[in-house]
């Protein structure tokens, strides 16, 4: 089964925010360090064609990259993720 996956690092802020929000709304999720964790980083470098973009999310195939709340929400909302 999918699980929703954060790829982020713990000094970004914006990582830190979706980590907060998704952990607000009860979100089942898994949080990744791509400077710590040698497989997080090469799973997000693999999504951007060897670039380290930050923070992303992924579910499945579906992917996104630094989101707002409202875009996160709406990628929750279509993948029928909740709380």
């Amino acid at each position: 089964m999918d699980k929703l996956k954060l790829f982020g690092t713990q000094w970004c802020l914006k990582s830190a925010k979706l980590r907060n929000f998704l952990q607000a709304q009860w979100v089942d999720f898994e949080d990744f360090n791509v400077e710590t964790e040698e497989l997080a980083e090469k799973t997000v470098r693999e999504l951007y064609g060897g670039e380290l973009k930050f923070p992303t999310l992924t579910y499945g195939d579906s992917f996104l990259k630094n989101p707002s709340i409202s875009e996160l929400k709406a990628f929750l909302e279509k993948h029928k993720i909740q709380g």
